[in-house]
């Protein structure tokens, strides 16, 4: 629990779950950019298919990998969510403009959100929800 004057109760069942919603995310995302990196000779016929060059796939997901890794500090985790947005909303926009479902970058943007939401008293006290 912090202390001070604006402190604000955490819950540790609310940190725990933030906290394991977030490895979640961080894994999920660190696993498909090393993916990407590793496999990128094999993906290049899907890649080339949403419209970008053949040496983009490696800069997105290198890209991908650090976004992931600001997330995952506690010092940089609110930097990290606000450039996974931008990352999964340039996701979501690709899907779009190919016809693809694209409600996954939106689903793991949310949980990012979520998982510091919950771990982080301070984004909690910042953006209340009420009942």
């Amino acid at each position: 629990m912090a202390a001070g004057p604006n402190a604000v109760p955490q819950s540790n069942k609310l940190v725990w779950t933030g906290r394991i919603i977030s490895g979640l995310i961080v894994l999920f995302l660190l696993f498909g950019g090393i993916f990407g990196i590793v496999k990128a000779a094999d993906l290049a016929p899907q890649f080339a298919k949403y419209g970008y060059p053949a040496g983009a796939m490696v800069k997105i997901d290198i890209t991908c990998i650090i976004c992931a890794l600001i997330y995952a500090f506690p010092r940089t985790a609110i930097l990290g969510a606000i450039l996974l947005t931008g990352y999964l909303g340039g996701a979501t926009a690709t899907h779009v403009r190919v016809g693809e479902p694209f409600f996954i970058p939106i689903l793991v943007a949310v949980l990012a959100w979520g998982g510091i939401f919950l771990r982080d008293a301070r984004l909690r006290a910042l953006i209340p929800l009420r009942r």
